[in-house]
């Protein structure tokens, strides 16, 4: 079957035929885009945005011509263009984070991306230099750079912020790393797959030009098709295989089993759980969040591969006003967690391929107690990390 399971449904509705539906188009390969797109044109289709990064493309069609366009040989895979969701004091010691004064450690020269909901100005992001290193609006086409939910300036935060209104007690895991945003989910902190997936491509293309080494991603969408077959995941897999360390949220929809969102389910990428610190520094008593995504995927792959804190995490807000610092939970507070680590472990060791970190990670993690489809490796530990 070339349709995703959701997109199935769409197309079984009756008295819908003629509705026009947002799919994601995927080709056998990327010299087939433009034949396929003459041929959802001929159907009465629109063409909204070509996507080779996944040899494919977004467009609307009528549904009544969805299995017909499903039939034709140059087609690999239809999804529905669906949504993704938006899924430190405390925090910090948990991981052990090093201070900054005793290891000489921020992220200096790092850039990691972030795709969300954009990042406001925020002056521990700004001041006294900015670290907002680029902004590309994929949802309103805007040029400065501007957060209308505030999901992406708190992880943002987490990722570089420099604590400078909380005299430090708010500071980032890599305060000194650079940061570039791309803006793929709305207001509501949801997103197109094609939007976020044209956003995974600007990372790609843009990946020498800004120094990428990052890609941090804390959003998720429930898988309905296999990694190799879902856009999402195909996506970061490019990412991957250009020498990018994609870093992407579990999900919030545990505690049931086979609950990994999208693209965290991709076997290579770096794929992140919540814990929680219950309010301590010591890990002693830490457990995984009721609300982190448990493993495994559809092909039966052990996911998360580690946790990081999730639970109660203050960063940045998105105005200053009532006050500069909010606090959240999910596991998009704990990936940044561990992309910030990541470029820490950059800083000091230099070129290290995506692969390498990932070990590198899993070998230095804290073992929880709990089922290896709910922990992962365990509860990242940055001090043994950086050792």
């Amino acid at each position: 079957m070339k349709l995703d399971r959701h997109l199935q449904e769409v197309v079984s509705l009756k008295g819908e035929e003629e509705k026009m539906i947002p799919v994601v188009i995927q080709c056998n390969n990327q010299r087939l885009l433009r034949q396929a797109s003459h041929q959802v044109q001929k159907m009465g289709g629109k063409v909204n945005r070509l996507l080779p990064i996944i040899s494919g493309f977004a467009a609307e069609i009528p549904a009544r011509e969805i299995h017909n366009l499903a039939q034709l040989p140059i087609i690999s895979f239809i999804c529905h263009d669906g949504k993704a969701q938006a899924v430190l004091d405390i925090a910090r010691p948990t991981v052990r984070t090093p201070s900054p004064v005793h290891t000489n450690l921020t992220g200096l020269g790092i850039t990691i991306a972030v795709l969300d909901t954009g990042v406001y100005p925020h002056p521990d992001l700004t001041q006294p230099r900015s670290r907002l290193l680029a902004f590309k609006d994929f949802v309103a086409g805007r040029f400065k750079p501007y957060d209308d939910n505030g999901h992406g300036t708190h992880v943002c935060g987490i990722l570089s912020g420099d604590g400078g209104l909380s005299k430090g007690r708010y500071r980032g895991i890599a305060p000194g790393a650079r940061l570039v945003v791309g803006k793929v989910l709305d207001a509501g902190a949801s997103g197109q797959f094609s939007d976020i997936i044209a956003g995974i491509q600007w990372v790609v293309r843009n990946r020498q030009r800004y120094g990428i080494k990052i890609l941090s991603l804390s959003f998720g969408s429930e898988a309905f098709a296999p990694c190799l077959q879902d856009p999402l995941c195909r996506a970061v897999q490019k990412a991957w295989e250009n020498g990018i360390i994609v870093v992407a949220a579990a999900g919030n929809s545990g505690p049931n089993p086979g609950s990994i969102n999208s693209p965290g389910i991709n076997p290579n990428i770096i794929t992140v759980g919540s814990s929680d610190d219950r309010g301590t520094s010591s890990p002693a008593g830490d457990r995984i969040a009721p609300f982190s995504s448990r493993g495994p995927t559809i092909e039966g792959e052990v996911k998360p591969d580690l946790v990081a804190p999730g639970v109660s995490i203050t960063s940045l807000n998105n105005n200053l006003s009532p006050s500069p610092y909010i606090t959240f939970s999910g596991t998009s507070m704990s990936t940044p967690i561990v992309s910030g680590a990541i470029a820490l472990l950059l800083q000091k060791r230099g070129r290290l391929q995506p692969l390498t970190i990932k070990q590198k990670l899993l070998e230095a993690t804290n073992n929880l107690g709990f089922p290896a489809n709910a922990q992962g490796k365990g509860l990242l530990d940055i001090r043994k990390l950086l050792e």
